[in-house]
């Protein structure tokens, strides 16, 4: 077994690409890019020029990343977006500077009992100051940005336009290091209702009146229970998330009632496989955050 920091860093890499992560370096002993003429950036989101070369050149190459990393001991970054990941970035009070600051830890745990669940078991990494990095899986189809401060305060996620430093990685405070296998999970559907935008109301046909709009609602509702009943195992939970917000907009509108849309989507998400309980937690977290944001009735042209 090697103490040699550079093979290490290597198979750190080597590592994460093997899990289908795009890597690229980091400067040593650091976590700011260091490919050649890269502007610098936030760690949450694309600078200002919107140049991330970074994101661009990640790879799961293994000879590109054995050429990268035969010069110098470089660190570990994951550029999230193109890996096909979100990263729960949790944050310590003593990170933040202030006693008075949450701990994101304990923040989430939070966050995930309101919604009905237990914080999920997916791969986690500690980083130098104490925070965890939790790693999800984007389902198929979805793509979602960095945020700072959107899901709450000291919780901030890293996706398209972000990255995380990876496990291995030295800085001058410590290492980052695996706290359990690398087995991810899917990003749960409490999350994705924060973090997705909303379904502009300009997508439903601007022909519809009043009297057509109820007809449409109702065909809405007929093809996303049949979208749910029919998902497949690794998407159904997101497939129910995303009928449920889709058809929360006819809700806000007073074209479905909300006890009929709830019933339709439970009785579509257990046919598919889901227990009830799920169901439950997916579709009141999508329709709330749904109906919250299409209070404004379109406009008939």
């Amino acid at each position: 077994m090697t103490h040699d920091p550079q093979s290490a860093l290597l198979s750190a890499a080597l590592e994460a690409a093997e899990h289908g992560w795009h890597v690229f370096p980091l400067r040593p002993r650091s976590k700011r890019p260091a490919l050649h003429g890269e502007k610098t950036c936030s760690r949450t989101g694309p600078c200002a020029s919107g140049h991330l070369k970074w994101e661009q050149r990640a790879t799961t190459d293994p000879d590109r990343i054995r050429a990268a990393w035969s010069r110098t001991p470089f660190n570990v970054g994951i550029a999230t977006g193109p890996s096909g990941l979100l990263v729960v970035d949790l944050d310590t009070p003593e990170h933040k500077g202030s006693s008075d600051a949450p701990d994101g830890a304990v923040t989430f745990e939070a966050l995930c009992e309101r919604a009905g669940h237990v914080v999920p078991d997916t791969y986690r990494v500690r980083t130098t100051s104490g925070g965890t990095h939790l790693y999800f899986t984007v389902p198929d189809g979805v793509r979602l940005a960095s945020t700072a401060g959107t899901v709450a305060e000291s919780v901030d996620t890293r996706a398209w336009g972000g990255y995380v430093v990876g496990a291995g990685s030295i800085l001058p405070t410590g290492t980052y290091e695996p706290l359990c296998g690398p087995e991810t999970a899917v990003v749960p559907a409490w999350l994705l209702s924060i973090l997705q935008p909303a379904p502009k109301p300009s997508q439903v046909p601007s022909t519809a009146v009043l009297g057509q709009s109820r007809k449409y609602a109702d065909v809405a509702l007929a093809n996303e229970t049949r979208n749910v009943a029919t998902a497949q195992v690794g998407a159904r939970e997101a497939t129910l998330f995303r009928a449920a917000r889709a058809l929360g907009r006819f809700v806000a509108w007073g074209d479905l009632p909300r006890h009929v849309v709830e019933q339709a989507l439970q009785e579509g998400g257990e046919t598919a496989g889901l227990t009830a309980a799920e169901c439950r937690s997916t579709i009141r977290s999508a329709l709330n955050w749904s109906i919250t944001h299409n209070q404004a009735r379109r406009q008939a042209a």
